[in-house]
């Protein structure tokens, strides 16, 4: 008798990488046919959605009985580019090597679709009715912006979501370590999208004649100054949770380091000094404790002898929750003076309250599995499809629980060659994903 999928996630996930689904173009057709057709096997009624019908979506329900709002468990198939990186092992090959499945997307987030899409057919096949409907959603386009996923399904087909209240996704959850401490993030918020573009002009004229202070010079300027400046420091609650949580657990060097950001006074210099120790965590408070911006392309000149009278400039912004894109531009201005004017490109305004409600749930079942880890709430500074979920008044948690072992480098290999998951951490998630399950709705659970 051949044992069931969801006793084999190490099997699935392997199918799953299998399938190239590099964004652009996507193409996730495939895999996402090969996920319905498993969930159809299983009794479990779908409904595919596709603004391209090379790029859709799949949605399958699992009844629950009334007794709680509905639990969305979102993931998406595509994944990041491989070109141009020198990988060890065929990165669409899903190697099993030493306990550990190698291939693009084993992090990023077939993972995270194998843990949701096992617990979800666990649950049918041991008769479990869970206390609110569980809506399981697969997403196509999530590394391109969500458009043919979960922008497309959030807007067009709200009716897909009535009744939910809560939404699981990628974003958090991975295991990391402050000393020997292992803690878990919970992501409860994420930085808003807040993409700008800029004209920067000046006096042009013949490329052999000297000449200060064009275009040119101007742009240099501003990639100077955006490259030695920070903008203004701002503690947002999450924060307020975060800090002091890591604090508590994080050997006493580090404590007081945690502490110490949340003053405004004290905040920079504070992440200065971690940089210059090599604290991993830098970079990452930097950009939870800042709305930032980076100049991504420059556009200019037609001609090598002549010197432009005009440069576009777009600038990857990203913004804070409870702050708007106004926000930005006021600190841009401040910060470059106010003869610049910036265009929004693409602006993806998020949620400002964050609903707590499942996170006690959350925490629990992963401490309970883990008793030497502790989950605390976090933000992260990049986005997922989540921030699509909270237009429709869904609270999102970024938590894809997986029990990484020292050393392991989350955040190096995501995107990154020789992207890898432990077999051992994916077990841990699905068994986190199950108890969720089964747990949610109960004793106020929710």
């Amino acid at each position: 008798m051949t044992t069931p999928i969801y006793e084999r996630p190490t099997d699935l996930l392997r199918t799953l990488v299998r399938f190239d689904t590099t964004n652009p173009p996507g193409s996730e057709a495939e895999c996402i046919g090969y996920l319905d057709r498993l969930l159809q096997d299983a009794g479990l009624a779908t409904t595919v959605l596709a603004k391209d019908p090379n790029r859709p979506n799949l949605v399958a329900r699992l009844p629950g009985r009334g007794e709680a709002p509905g639990l969305v468990l979102q993931g998406h198939v595509d994944v990041v580019t491989t070109a141009n990186q020198d990988w060890q092992h065929d990165p669409f090959g899903a190697e099993l090597i030493d306990g550990t499945v190698w291939g693009r997307g084993s992090l990023d987030m077939k993972s995270g679709v194998t843990m949701m899409t096992c617990a979800v057919l666990r649950a049918v096949a041991e008769g479990h009715t869970p206390a609110g409907d569980i809506i399981l959603t697969i997403m196509s386009d999530e590394e391109a912006g969500s458009d043919f996923g979960a922008r497309f399904l959030t807007e067009n087909h709200p009716e897909q979501f009535e009744g939910a209240k809560f939404a699981i996704g990628e974003g958090g959850g991975s295991a990391q370590y402050l000393g020997d401490q292992r803690y878990y993030p919970l992501m409860v918020a994420e930085k808003q999208v807040c993409w700008l573009q800029t004209r920067i002009t000046g006096a042009g004229g013949h490329g052999s004649m000297p000449f200060r202070d064009g275009a040119m010079a101007r742009l240099g300027k501003i990639l100077t100054t955006l490259n030695s400046n920070r903008l203004p420091v701002h503690i947002t609650p999450v924060m307020e949770q975060m800090l002091p949580a890591l604090a508590e657990h994080a050997p006493e060097h580090l404590a007081e380091a945690a502490l110490s950001l949340l003053d405004p006074a004290r905040t920079d210099a504070t992440l200065d000094q971690m940089a210059s120790e090599g604290q991993p965590q830098a970079r990452s408070f930097d950009s939870l404790l800042h709305n930032t911006v980076n100049a991504t392309v420059v556009g200019g000149g037609i001609k090598t002898n002549v010197i432009p009278s005009e440069i576009l400039l777009e600038l990857d912004g990203r913004v804070l929750p409870g702050f708007t894109a106004d926000d930005l531009k006021s600190e841009l201005h401040e910060l470059l003076g106010e003869d610049l004017q910036f265009e929004i490109i693409r602006h993806d305004p998020g949620q400002t309250d964050v609903n707590m409600g499942l996170f006690p749930l959350l925490k629990e079942t992963v401490e309970e599995l883990d008793p030497e880890g502790v989950v605390i709430p976090s933000m992260v500074g990049g986005f997922t499809d989540g921030r699509m979920f909270s237009r429709l008044g869904i609270q999102n948690y970024g938590f894809l629980p997986m029990k990484l072992p020292p050393g392991t480098n989350f955040g190096a290999t995501v995107h990154a060659a020789d992207e890898r998951v432990p077999v051992e951490a994916l077990a841990f998630g699905l068994q986190a994903m199950s108890t969720i399950l089964e747990r949610y709705g109960k004793d106020g659970a929710s």
